[in-house]
């Protein structure tokens, strides 16, 4: 009776993050290229013994020790990112540049490290670079003039300009794309940034356009794919699977309380 309340506190902690995960999505859907999170949940049955005591080491087991040790119950696997696309919205700005099919922009954080991003509405920075809304660089640096009149990005990522007293584009440079081997490996930031890790694999230097990227397009959005249907009805079974985890814990509680309830 003792195991069956902790492992009905696993199943309620996981279905708990589970509910934040899904509402953090419902809150971003028309967030403009915000990817949806998923849960991944993992068998604590099927963990072996060194991986569980890995996981009692960690800093999170604290209550659950005892079912983990065990080895049963339901663990968080981890939390990805799902970077199917979605619907790409027509705004005709000059400065709403996305890349269209797989790929990330490069990008310079204030700390030096890079970071990488699927686009959005741009700006010029202070320094006259092209950079993203929060003033993150783009790399290879672009610098737009000061006079500009006309910003074009052609879908291979030459960028040209008109400038005042010209009558041709200038060219002012050509944007990379990076792509990963997993994609959902990668580290959300916020602000639609995400940095590379182990799960994601280095970061791989490609043209717009090949091998396997996608093409870049200006004077367009990328929207959000989360899936106000989907998410709901997820949503619905994670409250549903909490619900029944919590009986589990009210049925051995009531089965330990008729046991001290016993007279000899």
């Amino acid at each position: 009776m003792y195991d069956a309340l902790y492992i009905g506190a696993t199943g309620m902690q996981a279905q708990q993050l589970n509910v934040e995960t899904i509402a953090s999505n419902l809150a971003n859907v028309n967030t403009a290229g915000y990817k949806r999170s998923r849960v991944s949940f993992s068998d604590l049955v099927a963990l072996d013994p060194a991986r569980r005591t890995a996981a009692l080491a960690g800093p999170d087991a604290g209550l659950l020790a005892p079912v983990m040790r065990m080895g049963a119950g339901v663990g968080v696997a981890g939390i990805s990112k799902l970077f199917d696309a979605g619907d790409i919205k027509k705004t005709d700005l000059p400065m709403d540049i996305i890349v269209q099919g797989e790929g990330f922009f490069e990008v310079q954080t204030p700390d030096g490290t890079p970071a990488y991003t699927r686009g959005g509405t741009w700006t010029v920075n202070r320094d006259g670079n092209l950079a993203t809304s929060a003033g993150l660089a783009l790399k290879p640096a672009i610098a737009v003039p000061d006079d500009v009149q006309a910003l074009v990005v052609q879908p291979d990522g030459r960028v040209q300009a008109r400038v005042a007293g010209q009558q041709s584009l200038a060219d002012l440079g050509k944007i990379d794309l990076v792509r990963f081997a997993n994609p959902q490996g990668l580290a959300a930031q916020g602000d639609n940034l995400y940095r590379s890790s182990a799960a994601s694999g280095e970061a791989l230097l490609v043209r717009p356009g090949e091998e396997g990227a996608g093409h870049i397009a200006q004077g367009y959005l990328e929207a959000s794919n989360v899936k106000m249907v989907d998410e709901m009805v997820n949503l619905m079974l994670a409250q549903r699977t909490y619900e029944a985890n919590t009986k589990i814990v009210q049925a051995a509680d009531d089965m330990m309380g008729m046991v001290n309830g016993l007279r000899r």
